[in-house]
């Protein structure tokens, strides 16, 4: 008798983590289970004005037991924990914290249990602006361009603009740390019973898209690299990693400790970890040359293409392009819009001010009734918006936006940058500001596809997954529109922790590759946006008049602004 195979994927977002069960013969989902980190909901930690964006291991380690032990009760107890094969993570990034020689992040030890510098630097976190300016300026000094494979200009979203911001702001920290490390690799060396950091599996995905570990570096650039850059990264280089692994291989078994904890037995196989993009672009099925979307509260856009392919072809202003980083054999490529859902939620949070305010008060409405009315309304802002966006016609299109509100990641990182939204008048309303931010959210888009094919690579498709393209038909509809391009959404729910599964199923020796995986498990696609014709002319127009705003704001107004502000001081 045939024994059915059950696998684990998980998968950590900015507010929460998400694990699901599926079968691993046809990719059906036996079960799901999402845990909230109860201190980010709290806003612990943070400090928005300062891009301060912090996250608790405890918050992570709570939800990773959570939910794999509710998902194991919903799919039927322990018949079904027999079963299981494999464990995969997928995580944001680039998310690390400092570490000690045993692998165990600052905030776990005591002492360091409320520093924010001891935890998870979200991947949002720009407190390394700084830092990030002073590795693009430094790397111009070396004969070889270390940049030259993340796209030639370095973030203050990776590894090593936050490590090095980290060891400056913190001396205590600084004294402690041993070593860096990225979320996607400390999940499953956690669940691997791990105790020595220097044999910690890392990821490809996470090395060659963040800190800088290419093939053809044969590794990390030297240590003069970074000796130089700064003294206080002496030594790091050694105590970080030479070899990198993709997904598709074990980082090991779950150990004694865990397997009890979570009622599995030892024999089963956690994969080495990557980034939730790249392994929702597997869920998604993306296929070369086709951009995967994964759209969230930021968008990460993923493409592949054989590496033969792209031999000797770099492409300008992306996050990096990895032999292996989504499928081993193949060159990923990963670009992506620092903010989108999170553009969304900052103006519905924005003109909800007034209600959070007035509802606050106790002598107006009681307090639980206020909390009610708080939720109900909220939740119906966007919709609301959305339905009055869509009557607007073409020819009420006077504001112009720019999605930079979290800064720019691609094309051409630059998190100083500064969203701006114009053409305002007595008349602009809320949905009229609300479309425009949508398709500021969409050019943002069309310009990172205008790079790739400006860069000689094609871009033949688009896939969209997440939560924004499984639940905003407006904002997809208009993408394709922006695009001249059908976009397809993918039919699984949770694509990411689908992709994270299908590699689980890889590691643990179901499927012989990822291409198999993808093959028996993919669910395939549940709606097409086809694009409108007719709103050509209008959106091209709109988009070369929102290119030379942004190009407006990036050259003159910002730099000037800032000199002239100090003068009057």
């Amino acid at each position: 008798m045939k024994l059915t195979k059950y696998v684990i994927g998980i998968d950590y977002g900015s507010d929460s983590v998400r694990s699901v069960i599926v079968n691993a013969e046809n990719g059906a989902e036996c079960s799901s289970s999402v845990y909230y980190y109860k201190r980010w909901q709290k806003n612990l930690y943070c400090e928005p004005s300062l891009n301060q964006f912090r996250q608790h291991p405890l918050d992570y380690i709570e939800g990773l037991e959570h939910t794999i032990k509710d998902c194991i009760v919903k799919a039927g107890g322990a018949a079904i924990a027999q079963a299981i094969q494999g464990i995969s993570v997928d995580t944001t990034g680039s998310s690390p914290v400092a570490v000690d020689k045993t692998g165990t992040p600052l905030a776990l030890i005591p002492g360091f249990e409320e520093n924010p510098n001891a935890m998870f630097v979200l991947w949002k976190d720009h407190t390394g602006i700084r830092e990030a300016a002073e590795i693009n300026e430094h790397a111009a000094k070396f004969e070889t361009n270390y940049l030259s494979y993340v796209g030639g200009i370095y973030s203050s979203e990776w590894f090593w603009a936050k490590l090095l911001h980290v060891l400056r702001a913190d001396p205590d920290v600084r004294e402690a740390t041993f070593s860096w490390v990225e979320h996607c690799d400390w999940i499953p060396f956690l669940l691997t019973g791990g105790k020595d950091v220097l044999k910690m599996k890392r990821s490809r995905c996470a090395a060659g898209h963040k800190a800088l570990w290419s093939e053809q570096f044969e590794g990390l650039p030297p240590e003069a690299f970074f000796s130089q850059l700064d003294p206080l990264l002496s030594g790091f280089r050694e105590r970080l990693f030479e070899d990198t692994y993709t997904s598709d291989e074990p980082a090991g078994t779950l150990s004694e400790e865990w397997a009890a904890r979570l009622g599995l037995s030892t024999a089963v196989v956690v994969g080495v970890g990557a980034f939730d993009a790249h392994m929702g672009a597997v869920g998604g099925q993306i296929a070369p040359y086709h951009l995967c979307k994964i759209m969230g509260t930021s968008t990460c856009d993923i493409l592949i293409a054989p590496a033969t392919d792209l031999d000797g072809k770099l492409v300008k202003g992306i996050c990096g392009q990895v032999n292996g980083s989504v499928i081993p054999g193949m060159m990923g490529l990963e670009a992506g819009q620092s903010a989108f859902g999170d553009v969304y939620a900052w103006f519905k949070n924005l003109i909800s001010w007034p209600l959070n305010l007035l509802l606050s008060e106790p002598d107006l409405i009681h307090p639980t009734t206020a909390a009610a009315l708080k939720e109900g309304l909220e939740a119906k802002i966007i919709s609301r918006l959305t339905e009055q966006a869509q009557l607007l016609t073409d020819s009420d299109d006077a504001a112009l936006a720019i999605d930079w509100l979290n800064g720019r990641r691609t094309p051409d990182a630059n998190q100083e940058l500064k969203g701006a939204v114009t053409g305002l008048s007595l008349g602009t309303d809320a949905p009229r500001i609300f479309r425009a931010l949508v398709a500021a959210t969409c050019f943002g888009a069309k310009s990172i596809v205008d790079r790739f094919r400006d860069q000689g690579v094609p871009v033949e498709g688009i896939i969209g997954i997440g939560g924004v393209a499984k639940k905003s038909p407006y904002i997809m509809q208009m993408m394709a529109d922006v695009l001249e391009m059908p976009i397809r959404i993918h039919r699984f729910e949770h694509t990411c922790a689908l992709g994270a599964a299908m590699f689980a199923a890889v590691a643990a020796g179901i499927y012989p590759n990822i291409e198999a995986a993808m093959e028996a498990m993919g669910t395939g696609f549940e709606v097409e946006y086809q694009p409108n014709p007719e709103k050509q002319t209008h959106y091209r127009k709109q988009y070369q008049e929102y290119l030379a705003l942004g190009n407006y704001l990036e050259h003159h107004h910002q730099k000037e602004i800032k000199p002239m502000y100090h003068e009057h001081l």
